[in-house]
Order: structure tokens, then C-alpha cells, then sequence
């Protein structure tokens, strides 16, 4: 099983690959978006690239758990992939305080505000993966 996730913002697409056996998630890239078409090919070449099975989208519900507008524009980019990797299982996973994770992680890590800036996303997919990986163990 390996598994790919993704962190899906208006400008960019912060990415998160699974190792082979599915334990540890380690952040790939950050896509900066410029049409659906062209996102949807960078991220089937890194579907290809790592023979991905699973695809772990994050998504972003509001704190009290409903899914507002930027759930369905997740959803939407969500099955713009599915009609391009048919093959390629998707799994929602509730984003919620992700990118906040992300952030603190780097903070203490002293990384400057504008290297934080570059890598925030993908450090949110990270935490997004990580937390699914986490949840079904090594049972994939």
C-alpha cells in the first residue's frame, strides 16, 4: 500500500507520500496551481511516479464538524482526479487543524516566516497522512 495525500488550497497543493509499507508519511511538494487540468497531471505523474494505491485528500470542515464551501470545492478538484486515476482509491480525511499542527511544528523548529510560507502545505499533508496512516495502522 502507498499511499499519496493532499492539502488542497485555492493556490496551491501541498503533497505527502507514504513510505512503501504504509508507516510514515514524508512530505514530496507543493504544487502552486495554476489550472485544474494541469494540477490534476502533476499529481497523476506523482500517482505514477509512486505507484500510489490510495489517495487521502484533506478535508477542510468547519470546527463543529459540517462541510461549508470549501469542503465541495475539495470534492469537486476530488473528482476531477477520479475521472483521470479511476484506479486510484480516494479517502476524505478531516483536515481540521492541520495546517495549525503544521505551523507550531515548524515555529519550533525555528524555521523562518518565509520559509514557512513555502513549506507549510506540504507540512499539512504530512499531518494529514500521517494521521490516516496512524488510524489504520499497518492493516492496509
Amino acid at each position: 500500500m502507498r499511499c499519496l495525500s493532499l492539502d488542497v488550497g485555492d493556490k496551491t497543493v501541498g503533497i505527502a507520500v507514504s513510505d512503501p509499507l504504509g508507516f510514515t508519511a514524508q512530505g514530496v511538494k507543493t504544487i502552486q496551481r495554476t489550472s485544474n487540468k494541469n494540477d490534476v497531471k502533476e499529481i497523476g505523474d506523482l500517482i505514477s511516479e509512486y505507484e500510489i494505491d490510495k489517495l487521502i485528500i484533506g478535508l477542510p470542515k468547519n470546527m463543529n464538524g459540517t462541510e461549508g464551501e470549501r469542503c465541495e470545492i475539495v470534492r469537486k478538484f476530488a473528482a476531477k482526479i477520479s475521472v483521470a486515476y479511476p484506479d486510484v482509491e480516494q479517502i476524505f480525511w478531516d483536515e481540521r487543524l492541520s495546517t495549525v499542527a503544521a505551523e507550531k511544528s515548524l515555529i519550533a523548529a525555528d524555521v523562518s516566516r518565509k520559509k514557512r510560507k513555502k513549506v507549510i502545505d506540504k507540512m499539512a499533508a504530512v499531518y494529514i497522512l500521517q494521521g490516516y496512516l496512524d488510524s489504520v495502522g499497518n492493516a492496509s
